[in-house]
């Protein structure tokens, strides 16, 4: 027990559990954090943004690319509010958030007084996008508060938490006693059911053609995956979220265009963490396939309900799976063969869409093989569903079902924090790069050394290509107008290559990885054939068999 100020055991309390990064934006319900912060300099780096939003998908980004929980720091009111999009993001795709913010003086809280920033029902306004929320009031219940915050980070669905506390709380001082951290979250899961693993593991064992689907909610399993995919010769089809839970190089490791075409041969299906959004949402269930469910929460209103539900961890569901599956298993022969021919008729297919898939090829190249991508809600986006191979789970960090405009560069910028070792590169449209376009300023203040591709049209390109197809070229809203690129880059302090052609893409990627500090490229093209012509959209037909 010890005497110490909320502010002080706020920041024990984080230490403890790992937390060295924190994106975050001053103000005064801030201030005495900020000034306990200033001491504890040498073990957490304060990244502070220019916008609130950006302090999210910074945290998203280090989080989603780490592993590791992602921590931004706002004022109440319009300052969680702004973040609200990258609470959403980080929300939809399972990624483990803190977001701390202040409150108004502890005694007006949902009075409604209108003190500065005040906001009625602070974690009510944002409950949609966290799935827990706590107040500290006193110095000594701090810990504890915060204990539960990473339980709630570190188990179940990996999503957001909401942490708040009063400016008055947090110059408050008094015994306060530091809680020793959790370091194996393991008992505060769920067990999967072992006779409902036995079950599923004999319906996989002797399906003719089982497969297997994750989303966002497999990371952190991917090596029971894989073990499992081989056992059973399952082909691993990963939506967009769900990328690089095996490595694309393996001929088990498949998209969605591949996905389509197996889909009427399947019939034992096993869903991992994933909420079956389009396409795979545009498919019908033919025939008898079964279908197994592994996912945290059994999902009572999804329109197509398992055959069997495991409700528990993807890791500790997928091992105990796997070492089931040998007891029930047929003699398999590899689909190795079968499965790399479907791979690279899909690749054919969708490098059709130019130029869409030679810019791809070219970023996919140059990019390290342990790089990190992060599309953006682009033309270039769409492609990165089902054209950019992806080798580790980090390595094509997506938006989710959120598909929110903007995220890409501060995603980016987050997820270079969290990999200072490894090449990152946000890839971006016009319209989306100019939602957080003043983070260039906390790229170079910070140093953070990351390539951004941004893909110009001077339009919001999907709108006006929807308004061309769907409206009968009735255009409205969509046309943009923009700065000088490159004389922006200039007047905020980094480099800025302008290229015109993949050729120049590849040699100003080359370039701009070889510095040490953030580089913004631009790639001037016009309108972009649509991919849609060759993505797996289509509803199998009732009579396929």
């Amino acid at each position: 027990m010890a005497k110490m100020k909320a502010a002080e055991a706020l920041t024990q309390s984080i230490k403890q559990y790992g937390v060295d990064t924190i994106f975050a934006l001053p103000g005064v319900q801030l201030d005495n954090l900020f000034d306990v912060l200033y001491d504890h300099q040498d073990d957490i780096r304060i990244i502070h943004t220019r916008h609130e939003q950006a302090t999210a998908y910074m945290a998203y980004g280090y989080a989603r690319s780490t592993g590791k929980v992602g921590t931004n720091l706002v004022v109440p009111g319009p300052g969680l509010m702004n973040a609200g999009a990258g609470l959403l993001t980080a929300h939809a795709c399972n990624t483990p958030v803190l977001c701390i913010a202040g409150q108004i003086p502890s005694s007006f809280i949902d009075k409604g007084v209108g003190l500065l920033h005040e906001l009625a029902d602070q974690p009510g306004a944002v409950a949609g996008a966290t799935k827990w929320s706590g107040r500290a009031n006193t110095p000594g219940e701090t810990p504890g508060v915060l204990r539960d915050a990473f339980i709630q980070l570190n188990t179940g669905r990996r999503q957001p938490v909401l942490f708040e506390m009063a400016p008055d709380t947090m110059a408050q001082e008094g015994d306060v006693e530091l809680l020793d951290p959790i370091t194996d979250f393991s008992e505060f899961e769920i067990e999967p059911d072992p006779d409902l693993l036995e079950q599923a593991a004999a319906l996989l064992g002797n399906a003719e053609n089982p497969a297997i689907f994750t989303g966002g909610g497999v990371y952190g399993a991917e090596e029971a995956l894989l073990a499992l995919a081989e056992e059973i010769q399952a082909p691993v089809i990963m939506s967009q979220n769900g990328q690089g839970a095996v490595d694309q190089r393996h001929h088990l490791g498949q998209n969605q265009m591949v996905g389509l075409e197996l889909w009427k041969d399947i019939d034992v299906i096993l869903a991992v963490g994933t909420k079956f959004q389009a396409p795979m949402n545009m498919w019908k269930k033919q025939g008898d396939k079964k279908l197994i469910r592994i996912d945290t929460d059994p999902r009572p209103n999804d329109p197509w309900q398992p055959d069997i539900q495991i409700t528990a961890p993807a890791n500790k569901s997928l091992a105990g799976l796997y070492d089931r599956a040998s007891r029930h298993n047929r003699k398999r022969e590899s689909r190795k063969d079968e499965l790399n021919v479907l791979k690279a008729a899909a690749t054919e297919k969708i490098n059709q869409g130019r130029p869409q898939a030679d810019f791809g090829k070219v970023i996919r190249n140059v990019l390290p093989d342990d790089g990190i991508a992060c599309f953006g809600v682009t033309q270039m986006g769409f492609y990165s569903w089902f054209g950019f191979p992806t080798y580790h789970p980090a390595g094509n960090i997506q938006p989710g079902y959120q598909g929110t405009l903007g995220y890409s560069f501060p995603t980016g910028l987050g997820a270079q924090v969290g990999n200072p070792d490894k090449k990152v590169v946000a890839i971006t449209g016009d319209g989306g790069f100019m939602f957080n376009v003043q983070e260039l300023a906390t790229a170079v203040l910070h140093n953070i050394p990351l390539v951004t591709v941004l893909f110009n049209d001077s339009t919001f390109g999907n709108v006006k290509r929807n308004q061309k197809t769907d409206y009968n070229e009735r255009y409205i809203a969509c046309d943009l107008h923009n700065p000088d690129f490159m004389k922006l880059a200039d007047s905020f302090g980094l480099m800025g290559l302008r290229v015109d052609s993949p050729e120049g893409l590849q040699g100003a990627m080359e370039k701009a990885f070889a510095e040490d500090g953030p580089v913004l490229i631009e790639v001037e093209v016009g309108p972009m054939e649509s991919l849609w012509q060759y993505m797996p959209l289509k509803r199998a037909k009732d009579d396929e068999k």
